[in-house]
């Protein structure tokens, strides 16, 4: 399954490495935090293929923890498997999370959502138990009880649901709302790397540099890849970012696991570069 990229990725502008080296140090010129924490979110995992093999194989070169939101609907023994053979090793680099239960929108009007209100507490609460028993029972260990909703949003009772459930952190979008309930911690994403919508190359170029800045700049910087959407350009400047961010010892390189831990939820990961503390 493919999909096509964002315009950026077919207009790859001039002085690109300087371009995106400036945007990562003027990010951490203005953030306050002693190390600030960067993170990237993959989204709509469940199907093993060529461009999920790549992604895996990226990460695992650069020795960066990967955040893999996978659907559970999607997901069979087989499928998982290959997963697994293409992404080898611990939860120190990788955290296996619920995407939803089926990545299907219930919305009538207005933007995408499987847990929207309409639904209905009962259901959401029975898609939500369906999906984290399928995620359990075919990873076993390998899955951590966190979620990131489809499209990035979802309505209270779901983040109701999601605390009553055991889930131990929630990833949306930066600015997302209704706010989650207390003791259900949210990690936005706040660069989208693969589903930009500008139709002029140079806009979508400047907004994801700012993105990045400002992600930073903010001490913690969560980026959202769509793995279907890549092509070799895009391929080729994630592994330029991640040989910028691996490089600079100040940022702390983890997975959502990490944060969910660094707040108290005790899964004994230890984030790539050190404690957040």
């Amino acid at each position: 399954m493919t999909m096509e990229p964002a315009v950026i990725w077919h207009a790859r502008p001039n002085r690109l490495r300087d371009r995106l080296w400036r945007a990562v140090d003027q990010g951490l010129a203005d953030c306050a935090a002693a190390s600030p924490a960067v993170f990237f979110r993959a989204d709509d995992i469940g199907v093993p293929g060529r461009h999920f093999a790549r992604l895996a194989s990226l990460f695992a070169r650069h020795r960066t923890p990967l955040s893999l939101a996978v659907v559970p609907a999607w997901l069979t023994p087989e499928r998982w498997h290959a997963l697994r053979t293409a992404a080898p090793g611990g939860r120190d680099l990788w955290c296996w999370h619920q995407h939803g239960w089926r990545h299907v929108s219930h919305a009538v009007s207005g933007k995408k959502q499987e847990f929207g209100s309409r639904r209905g507490g009962d259901r959401i609460a029975r898609d939500l138990r369906l999906g984290k028993a399928r995620l359990t029972a075919v990873m076993e260990d390998d899955f951590f009880p966190g979620f990131t909703p489809p499209w990035n949003r979802c309505g209270p009772e779901a983040l109701q649901q999601l605390q009553e459930q055991g889930f131990r952190f929630i990833s949306r979008s930066r600015g997302a709302l209704p706010p989650p309930p207390e003791g259900l911690p949210d990690f936005p994403v706040n660069v989208d790397l693969h589903t930009r919508k500008e139709t002029l190359p140079e806009n979508g170029w400047e907004r994801l540099f700012s993105e990045i800045r400002d992600g930073i700049a903010g001490g913690c910087c969560g980026v959202m890849i769509h793995h279907q959407r890549m092509n070799d350009a895009a391929f080729d400047f994630l592994g330029m970012m991640l040989s910028k961010i691996s490089g600079v010892a100040r940022l702390k390189r983890v997975h959502l696991g990490h944060l969910a831990e660094a707040r108290g939820y005790g899964y004994g990961i230890r984030p790539v570069g050190g404690s957040l503390s």
